[in-house]
């Protein structure tokens, strides 16, 4: 399959073809299939974190005690080590120096 090359912003959700805004926090060059895995993983996130929004507003549950919260940690560190993964050279190379993902990751 071709690799197109896609725009990713985390903090948005957002992975397009079109650079518009600020959606250019990372360049990758993905499969289809690639692409909608890491839609797959974003959406986890996005749903974990509305979870996560609710449940603190319920004070007696301590938030390290959340699972929700544990399914957004997971969630964020297998996108970024797809996005590593699939970036090109600039991506890969600002992610090492923001130390996103640790040596046993890259």
């Amino acid at each position: 399959m071709e690799r197109k090359k896609y725009f990713v912003s985390v903090a948005s959700g957002e992975i397009s073809q079109v650079q518009f805004g600020n959606n250019d926090d990372f360049t990758i060059y993905a499969t289809d299939a690639e692409v909608k895995d890491l839609r797959a993983k974003m959406d986890v996130m996005h749903n974990a974190e509305i979870k996560s929004f609710w449940r603190a507003h319920v004070p007696i549950m301590p938030y390290h005690h959340d699972k929700a919260n544990d399914q957004y940690n997971a969630g964020i560190q297998e996108a970024f080590q797809m996005i590593y993964h699939l970036g090109d050279e600039q991506t890969k190379s600002d992610m090492k120096d923001m130390g996103i993902l640790g040596a046993e990751y890259l």
